[in-house]
């Protein structure tokens, strides 16, 4: 089975907003190469530091919250 690398991106990206503190940093604890995607698309700073966290840029800190909504939120009543 081939991965959607795209699919997988979004997952990680919305799990970086439940990770979200300081704002805009959040915990870099997912592959390297999905963290690479996603600096190269412009959603976080440089993934490859010394911290244990990234920053989401501003795009990628809305597309955070828009896809944890949309793949881990509960449906509102």
């Amino acid at each position: 089975m081939e991965a959607d690398d795209d699919k997988v991106d979004a997952a990680i990206l919305g799990l970086l907003w439940l990770t979200l503190h300081d704002g805009r940093r959040a915990w870099k604890g997912f592959d390297w190469d999905a963290l690479d995607r996603l600096h190269r698309k412009g959603l976080i700073d440089a993934p490859a530091n010394r911290n244990k966290s990234v920053v989401l840029t501003d795009e990628g800190l809305h597309r955070s919250e828009e896809f944890f909504r949309a793949l881990f939120a509960r449906p509102e009543t």
